[in-house]
């Protein structure tokens, strides 16, 4: 039997309702991480000097606010028009793009600095990551333009929400996938060849190659990849995800950026053999 109007409704509002819940969970969960580095970010600020890696920080961390505000904003105002929902869509869809460029520019520089400065290797890393940024932003906002977007008409609930089965949906991050994969072998690479060298435990060189942050990032990809395949009545909670995805990687990039800086401001004992300084990571020589 075809579901009734009142039944299509009352499912609708429980999804804004979910979409409401989840979105002030991320934000809650943002802006706790915010706080609780708020120290060792003012310092790293205020002693630092002005260097296009600084500015990068800068755009990589405070972006996703204006991401968060703007699906904030989409969720909890009245909204039954559904080209100013899909309007809205766009504008933090263009904040998480930039805020994903950002988060993987810091991988590529540190993939770089593991390299010993290579810059061959730097040049093909930023050719893969400009090609997977330019195809993700046409795909993504491909399938933004057919996605189905959807407002609630009960009164008193507010909001909407963008939906679709379209393989579209999981192509944009596959592509993010594909690319965290790559850094990853490379950075596998660096950490099979100093265990080797340094015959220290596997697990401090995986820490001092941040590996942990690398296979965050692509786990991350990975599930959105897989989620909207294997469960399509995630679909309407996909943007939830993506969220997701564009919150923690900002929240990686930085927070793995920042521990390099200060880590390079402590560190004086020349016995620490597996540490790669954050001036290998500056962009002075390199091309961002």
């Amino acid at each position: 039997m075809e579901p009734s109007a009142e039944d299509v409704q009352v499912a609708t509002a429980w999804k804004l309702h979910y979409l409401a819940c989840t979105c002030v969970t991320l934000a809650t969960f943002w802006t706790y991480d915010y706080i609780s580095l708020l120290h060792e970010e003012w310092t790293f600020l205020l002693q630092s000097r002005w260097t296009k890696l600084k500015a990068l920080y800068i755009v990589a961390r405070y972006i996703p606010f204006f991401f968060i505000a703007t699906d904030l904003y989409m969720i909890f105002t009245p909204n039954e028009n559904p080209d100013k929902c899909r309007m809205l869509i766009n504008i933090y869809s263009c904040f998480g793009v930039i805020s994903l460029t950002c988060s993987e520019c810091f991988f590529v520089l540190r993939t770089y600095a593991l390299w010993n400065k290579n810059r061959t290797l730097l040049a093909t890393m930023m050719f893969a990551l400009v090609s997977t940024i330019i195809l993700f932003i046409g795909i993504w906002f491909t399938s933004i333009a057919t996605s189905d977007v959807t407002t609630s008409a009960i009164p008193g609930m507010v909001g909407c929400y963008r939906s679709s089965r379209s393989i579209y949906f999981f192509m944009p991050f596959l592509l993010l996938f594909m690319f965290a994969l790559g850094l990853v072998f490379l950075t596998l690479i660096r950490v099979i060849q100093s265990w080797r060298t340094v015959r220290s435990p596997l697990r401090t060189i995986l820490e001092k190659h941040n590996m942990f942050y690398y296979a965050c990032s692509l786990l991350l990809s990975a599930v959105n990849v897989l989620m909207p395949v294997l469960f399509s009545y995630v679909s309407a909670y996909y943007s939830v995800l993506e969220h997701f995805q564009v919150l923690i990687l900002a929240i990686l990039a930085t927070r793995m950026h920042l521990n390099l800086w200060h880590t390079d401001q402590h560190v004086h004992d020349s016995n620490v053999l597996l540490y790669i300084p954050m001036s290998n990571m500056s962009p002075t020589d390199c091309m961002v």
